[in-house]
């Protein structure tokens, strides 16, 4: 194999796929990315066996050939060489060592053969479908803060995606929670998704689909089946396992009852959150809000190191209620809000509280209250 390819070009590329590879790997092979150089491309893949991502670049193709190398290790490599360097890959006749080289630059880098490489074989998949790649970033971003990181409730790993019928129009949802909060979020279903299966996509995945999904513009082509996920973002293709459980039944947890309606503005609401939270301990970070006819008073005691509290005007006019909340929980809902007002939906001191974006109405949040 002999290649020559912009900087930019393979930095772009590899930067797309080394993210996946895992640093610490008792498999070597899976620590090495397969290049791949054929016509006027070079294929880039890597994968973790879970995840799989491949990209495709243009090259200068004069002998074509395949083979891996450590990824990280020629990321780094191609990410120091300067600005508009144009470099060579180039394979030895063993196969044993490629050559990285730009100007006076050279590097030697170990070889592991094709052959060796993991294929993540995708199947057969029953649903196709398109989607614009703002609607896919919405669904992620709205909800992939609520993932759960505890590893024995597995199914909660990830983001539910299904399509459910709501006031006679089909949508695309994405669910995520992890016992203290849930976030959902809706899309028009796109045409090819009807019938769809439920599944729920890891969260390594969702952290790799969000930073792919940065291009307006771009349409993303998502296939999937029982057990596998593969979205095309441009020339970008991911695979991924799908999580193989059953996600609990989220419409149980989101109250239809909470009658006592609190209107806030998102900025001030998050930056008084956040000053009184600083007295908190870090175990128990619970904030207090009490409610009284278009007054919220925040208040946060610490035992330890004293209290804090502020006041803020807020369109309120139901009965007094105090109710805790967890401050980081907060700070991360309205973080995620678009528009400029939150409203919030409360029923009492101990019961799950609903909040929506006054801007947005395909997103739903639902909060468990905590003892203050």
């Amino acid at each position: 194999m002999r290649v020559t390819i912009e900087r930019s070009n393979l930095l772009k590329s590899l930067n797309h796929v080394h993210r996946v590879v895992e640093r610490r790997n008792t498999i070597p092979i899976l620590s090495n990315v397969l290049l791949k150089a054929d016509g006027a491309a070079l294929d880039l893949k890597a994968t973790d066996l879970d995840l799989e991502v491949t990209e495709a670049t243009a090259a200068n193709v004069e002998q074509a050939g395949s083979t891996t190398v450590p990824a990280h290790l020629l990321y780094d490599i191609v990410r120091k060489l300067p600005e508009g360097a144009e470099i060579l890959l180039a394979v030895d006749s063993e196969g044993n060592a490629m050559t990285v080289a730009s100007g006076r630059s050279k590097f030697s880098l170990q070889c592991l053969p094709e052959t060796d490489f993991p294929d993540l074989t995708a199947g057969d998949f029953s649903h196709t479908f398109r989607l614009p790649s703002t609607d896919l970033k919405m669904l992620i971003d709205r909800t992939q803060f609520a993932i759960s990181t505890e590893e024995t409730r597995y199914y909660l790993n990830g983001i539910f995606m299904h399509t459910i019928e709501e006031a006679g129009a089909l949508k695309l949802r994405a669910v995520a929670t992890d016992g203290h909060r849930l976030a959902r979020a809706d899309v028009e279903a796109p045409s090819g998704s009807e019938g769809m299966p439920g599944l729920i996509v890891p969260r390594k995945t969702v952290g790799e689909l969000q930073k792919l999904v940065d291009d307006p513009d771009v349409a993303v082509t998502v296939e999937l089946s029982e057990a596998k996920i593969r979205f095309t973002i441009g020339a970008v293709l991911l695979t991924s396992k799908l999580i193989d459980g059953t996600f609990p039944d989220y419409q149980r947890v989101i109250p239809t009852g909470n009658d006592k309606e609190l209107k806030i503005e998102c900025a001030p609401f998050a930056a008084a959150v956040d000053r009184v939270s600083t007295i908190s301990s870090e175990r128990g970070r619970a904030v207090k809000l009490s409610l009284s006819e278009s007054l919220l008073t925040l208040t946060v005691n610490n035992p330890d190191s004293g209290s804090a509290t502020e006041e803020l005007a807020v369109g309120y006019d139901s009965d007094s209620l105090e109710i805790g909340f967890n401050a980081r929980y907060l700070l991360d809902i309205t973080g995620q809000l678009s528009g400029t007002e939150a409203v919030f939906m409360l029923a009492d001191p101990g019961s799950p509280t609903v909040v929506r974006d006054s801007a947005e109405h395909g997103a739903l949040y639902v909060l468990m209250p905590m003892r203050v």
